[in-house]
């Protein structure tokens, strides 16, 4: 996986060039049926203990002003060890800070002037999932490959906080192109609290593209194109609508 390559002597660097072309960030687009509503980027550096990852999303759509930002720590293992989550949604702001501590996981919400505390179970392949955040589901693509798809779990910032499972399901291979190139692309469905999301990733789990089909959310990264495009699951409306059921009490999770 592309992270591991971060310490490998030149000569090792050298040889994994065709997974490193991707990089450690990458910017997004974000479509709605596909129209663009938003984008997001995210950011990955190495460093002596594991990883600090980070990632902005921005959307403005009819019904959803939806800015966030999350910074967090991984350790080597792309385990979650602080996160810190700041955004504005529909003029609200929403903060979350979280972290594993005497073996539970410490949630701190605050939004719309009301705090909550939970203590949720601490589960090793757990991921901080807030909406259409490209470096979330770029992690959980990595430690889907190291635990063969098992054991993974989603933290929801949402409301008084929860922990639930992901269920992951592979299917054939796709083609596209990065950058004009031919490229294959694997294909994962995530099953998340009765929701699903698509995700399409590179020979070495780097996140392409995600769908969200009951929402008609695509997030693709710039320069890559799934061909044949993912079908739409629905025809368009003719404005852009928010997801089913956002509210201004938390940075809801990826559904």
């Amino acid at each position: 996986m592309l992270r591991r390559f971060a310490f490998l002597p030149l000569a090792g660097v050298l040889a994994l060039m065709p997974a490193a072309i991707f990089g450690q960030s990458a910017t997004f687009d974000i479509s709605q049926n596909r129209t663009q509503v938003g984008t997001a980027t995210f950011n990955v550096k190495a460093t002596p203990s594991g990883y600090d990852s980070s990632s902005l999303v921005r959307i403005n759509i009819s019904g959803l002003n939806y800015q966030i930002s999350k910074s967090e720590e991984l350790d080597s293992a792309d385990h979650l060890v602080h996160v810190v989550l700041s955004g504005i949604v529909n003029g609200e702001a929403v903060n979350v800070i979280g972290r594993p501590e005497a073996g539970r996981i410490l949630l701190n919400i605050s939004a719309n002037g009301r705090s909550t505390t939970a203590h949720l179970d601490a589960r090793p392949g757990a991921v901080m999932l807030p909406d259409f955040d490209p470096g979330a589901l770029e992690t959980l693509l990595i430690l889907a490959a190291q635990q063969n798809n098992r054991d993974l779990w989603a933290i929801v910032p949402k409301q008084s906080g929860s922990i639930v499972p992901i269920q992951l399901a592979t299917h054939a291979d796709q083609q596209g192109t990065w950058e004009g190139n031919p490229i294959t692309v694997h294909h994962l469905v995530a099953t998340i609290a009765g929701q699903t999301i698509d995700l399409f990733s590179g020979t070495e789990n780097q996140l392409l593209q995600a769908e969200l089909p009951d929402q008609g959310f695509a997030i693709v990264r710039k320069g890559f194109v799934l061909t044949p495009p993912a079908k739409p699951a629905a025809p368009p409306p003719q404005t852009p609508q928010a997801p089913e059921g956002t509210d201004t009490e938390a940075v809801a999770a990826l559904r």
